[in-house]
């Protein structure tokens, strides 16, 4: 099987943000990235089981600067067989879709995976919109997955429950919890990965549909309030004015 993954460098969990002064970027001032944990622990991990146990190429394909290039590498540590960077800043969703589906159009992948979201935006956009530029259909929050020649049997994420769908090759399936487990990347596989192929495409042009106006940070939390078990009037007082959840 031939297999794309999409990923995205993300800051880490623990990142406290901060803005830029104009409060159009992130003020990327000792901030750690990591490889989106969607893209790495379930994304990555079912393409390279698909491989194992069909035979195959697992491709790396991240839209981003040459900074990039450490967070590519862990994931061919972990064990895909060659990378592609985009030399482009990612600007929007739509931005990122273009220029992976222009990479992909005739590069006849059997399934186009990423994880269900980043953390740092939580958009879910772009697998669809590569879909959609693909004319390929499309599976989102996938947490179980059988493929049996080119039909694969889909277990998804929906309210209250879960939905099983069949489609066949090609498609796009955005990764959730439970699509796979966890690898991490052995000595053998980081050696590995330093010599393995990261190619560097220059991005097409597009026509951009959207612009960045600027990013606010929520509201500091206010403290908490102990109230005394003996003044449940004033409890009620603070849930009904302030709280206003009663």
């Amino acid at each position: 099987m031939k297999l794309l993954v999409c990923v995205s460098k993300t800051p880490d969990t623990t990142t406290k943000i901060a803005l830029s002064a104009d409060a159009k970027a992130l003020d990327t001032n000792g901030v750690q990235y990591i490889l989106n944990p969607y893209d790495e622990w379930y994304a990555l991990v079912r393409a390279l089981e698909l491989k194992e146990a069909q035979g195959g190429t697992v491709t790396l394909i991240n839209v981003g600067p040459v900074t990039n290039d450490a967070i590519i590498r862990k994931g061919l540590a972990i064990g895909a067989d060659d990378a592609v960077r985009i030399n482009a800043e990612p600007t929007s969703a739509m931005y990122v879709a273009q220029q992976i589906a222009a990479f992909a159009k005739d590069a006849a992948y059997d399934v186009i995976f990423l994880g269900k979201e980043t953390i740092d935006y939580n958009g879910s956009e772009v697998g669809a919109m590569i879909a959609e530029l693909l004319d390929m259909p499309f599976i989102s929050y996938a947490s179980h997955m059988d493929m049996n020649g080119n039909i694969a049997t889909i277990a998804r994420d929906i309210e209250g429950g879960t939905e099983a769908v069949e489609v066949h090759a090609p498609f796009v399936i955005s990764a959730a919890k439970g699509l796979a487990e966890q690898r991490i990347p052995n000595m053998k596989g980081i050696m590995m990965a330093k010599s393995k192929p990261l190619a560097v495409v220059e991005p097409i042009a597009v026509e951009e549909a959207t612009s960045l106006v600027g990013y606010e940070l929520p509201k500091p939390k206010s403290a908490v309030k102990l109230i005394d078990p003996d003044n449940m009037g004033e409890l009620v007082r603070l849930l009904h004015e302030e709280a206003k959840v009663v």
